[in-house]
């Protein structure tokens, strides 16, 4: 074990600048996250509106004004994004030095009330546009303009009408708004499992999944495709970004694709899709769960249990064709010797996999996500240091002694809370100063904690934003309109609202990410799946996952556009691969609104998920060679529309529909062989 950990420090991150101001004004911010997480000294209310005022500090700091100007007009767009960031950092001590007067006075603004919460609503606009572009900042607008002026409207649609003062107490105070439920998950779940990832991967989390994956398939057909399938996935498990794990992981992935034959354009789909995957890959997954356990008022694990096995058909989809497609083009894997033995990459690092271990046992043994994100993160925290005061200790009886101790120092937690690792790390890192060891791992750890600063930054920036649209919508009951005419089309053909709503979903998707798409679709639409017989857990996973989709749909495709300058290729071009990748994939959401089993919803049993599951694979797999074209030797196009009215027929989920569609399916695979062993097809 010596050996194995020690090398943990060996992995350096370049150094930080810390004459930055903005490196300070991160530090800060995740040091004030992390108390908050660990003691919660203040109200829900004071965490979010200073949340929020950390946001658009960093933001303005980071992003300033002018920035494309040159000598007097950048030091005055320098300047001003200074002002804007205070300005908007002053709006979250205001919520708290005004805190017991704001709560007695709800609703009813005085003074500088009305100048906190103009600014602060201004600024997360300005914010969100700066990180995110125009799309959530012109939806969001729109619907801030209905709740001003909707009662000119004519019909339905208008409504009583509501001034200012109603709409600013309502969107920049209290609850409802900027400081609504996105913020509140924001503020304490979301910022927690971004920087329990950024400290995983400053620890060589990448280096692990990528030697794993390259170990293990890199040799077979496709093999570099299929390294990113499976390191994308098990990077999802730890950050749940599909832009991040794109950038990340991509930066090894598409250029090997690129090296062994494949397309630029195939190999950024790939990535691209793969990396979107992480967002429904328990335990972790994406933000979107988070908020969706607080949005419906279930318990997180509820939800990592219904996105289960869509997230394993999902990889099954994409790893199936990319081996369809390897085969078409007759592409090879690695050479056997260039391939990293995948088990010793686990005995050299398999450490690392303690915190993750030690989460998903929190999580399924019922401790809240926030609980088990603190003692994961800490976990991780203390492997960094005590792995660089490893190397300044000399003797294997002194190293045992060591970890005895340290065993026995973490326990405390059980008793003492998490004081405790604040308490270990502190010593941890005295000892690495008294030892003149581990300077490469308080830089890992500065750097995890700036970079999950910065990471949450467009997460955060689009939760607070986005609760304007919320607040609206609750302020005004558009939702119930929009969705009885909705409900009014899906009453006799349900199909076609699942339809409207997947379209919703992909539409919003172009201009926006995935959390603001999914709070404004299960705003909108999920309360309709529901009122036509959907069920709850069910309802929103399928607009979460279209939202996922929508980042890999063209016209505009975050996650392909996040590829294209790694593969040298045009987004456009790489999102329409990555649909074509993603393909067979659409059908899983549908089946699983019309069979709940396959999320284990219901009361059908093992049998019933058993056969779903078996039912999506074979449709899956129906789907991927009709859309490549290839099985054992290209298909005519007679068989491609065979194979895919076969798979239609399993979702359809008709009376005799699966059994028209299995007999269509093994007549075909029936044909498809003989004709194999006729013309002396390969494997």
């Amino acid at each position: 074990m010596t050996a194995t950990v020690a090398s943990l420090a060996a992995e350096s991150p370049s150094r930080l600048n810390l004459r930055a101001p903005t490196v300070w004004v991160a530090l800060a911010f995740a040091a004030f996250q992390l108390t908050m997480a660990a003691f919660h000294p203040l109200s829900s209310q004071v965490i979010r509106a200073l949340h929020v005022g950390f946001v658009l500090w960093l933001i303005f700091w980071l992003y300033p004004p002018f920035q494309r100007s040159g000598g007097l007009g950048r030091r005055l767009g320098q300047a001003l994004g200074w002002a804007l960031g205070l300005a908007g950092f002053a709006t979250g001590l205001y919520q708290w030095a005004f805190e017991a007067e704001l709560t007695q006075r709800a609703g009813e603004l005085q003074g500088w009330d009305w100048v906190a919460g103009s600014v602060a609503i201004a600024l997360v606009f300005e914010a969100a546009r700066r990180v995110m572009g125009w799309g959530l900042p012109i939806i969001c607008a729109l619907f801030l303009a209905y709740a001003a002026l909707g009662q000119h409207l004519p019909g339905a649609l208008a409504h009583r009408g509501y001034d200012a003062e109603q709409l600013i107490a309502t969107l920049g105070f209290g609850t409802e708004g900027i400081y609504g439920t996105p913020t509140y998950v924001s503020s304490t779940y979301i910022f927690l499992f971004i920087l329990f990832g950024a400290f995983l991967e400053q620890a060589g989390m990448v280096r692990l999944f990528t030697d794993f994956a390259l170990g293990t398939v890199g040799h077979t057909r496709g093999g570099p495709a299929k390294v990113a399938v499976i390191s994308s996935g098990l990077m999802g498990t730890i950050n749940g970004s599909g832009v991040a794990n794109v950038v990340t992981t991509g930066q090894f992935t598409i250029p090997l694709m690129k090296r062994f034959g494949y397309r630029p354009a195939f190999a950024g789909g790939v990535e691209a899709t793969a990396s979107m995957g992480g967002q429904i890959m328990p335990p972790v997954m994406g933000a979107v769960a988070f908020i969706m356990a607080e949005t419906i008022n279930v318990p997180y694990l509820a939800i990592v249990k219904a996105a289960l096995i869509p997230a394993i058909l999902y990889f099954v989809t994409v790893f199936w064709m990319v081996h369809l497609e390897a085969g078409r083009c007759g592409l090879h894997g690695l050479p056997r010797h260039e391939c990293p033995d995948p088990w010793a990459a686990v005995r050299q690092r398999w450490y690392l996999l303690l915190p993750l271990v030690g989460l998903v046992a929190l999580l399924f043994s019922g401790y809240t996500p926030m609980f088990s994100g603190t003692v994961g993160l800490s976990l991780t925290v203390i492997l960094i240091f005590s792995a660089a005061v490893m190397q300044g200790l000399r003797g294997t009886a002194l190293r045992v002694l060591f970890w005895v101790l340290l065993a026995l120092a973490c326990a405390g937690f059980f008793r003492f809370g998490a004081g405790t690792f604040i308490a270990v790390t502190a010593v941890l890192v005295l000892l690495t100063y008294l030892l003149r060891c581990g300077h490469e791992a308080r830089s890992q750890a500065l750097r995890a904690l700036v970079e999950g600063a910065q990471h949450a930054l467009p997460v955060a920036a689009a939760c607070a934003l986005v609760g304007v649209l919320i607040g609206v919508i609750n302020l005004t009951g558009v939702a119930a309109e929009l969705g009885g005419y909705v409900i009014g089309i899906g009453r006799g053909n349900l199909l076609l609202a699942l339809v409207l709503t997947m379209l919703t979903c992909l539409v919003l998707g172009m201009g926006i990410p995935t959390i603001p798409n999914y709070i404004i679709t299960s705003s909108l639409a999920a309360p309709v799946l529901l009122e036509l017989g959907v069920p709850l857990i069910v309802s929103h996973m399928f607009v979460f996952y279209f939202g996922i989709m929508a980042d890999l749909t063209p016209p505009v495709a975050l996650a392909a556009f996040a590829a294209a300058p790694i593969a040298r290729e045009r987004g456009l071009l790489i999102s329409l691969h990555a649909v074509r990748v993603a393909l067979a994939g659409f059908v899983v959401p549908y089946m699983a609104v019309y069979s709940p089993a396959l999320m284990l919803q219901g009361d059908g049993g093992v049998l019933a998920v058993v056969w779903i599951t078996f039912k999506a694979l074979v449709a899956i797999g129906l789907w991927g060679v009709a859309a490549i074209g290839y099985l054992w030797a290209p298909l005519s196009w007679w068989e491609r529309v065979w194979t895919f009215a076969a798979a239609c027929l399993l979702v359809v989920a008709l009376p005799i529909t699966d059994e028209a569609g299995l007999g269509a399916a093994l007549l075909w695979l029936t044909w498809h062989a003989r004709q194999r062993r006729r013309a002396g097809w390969p494997a």
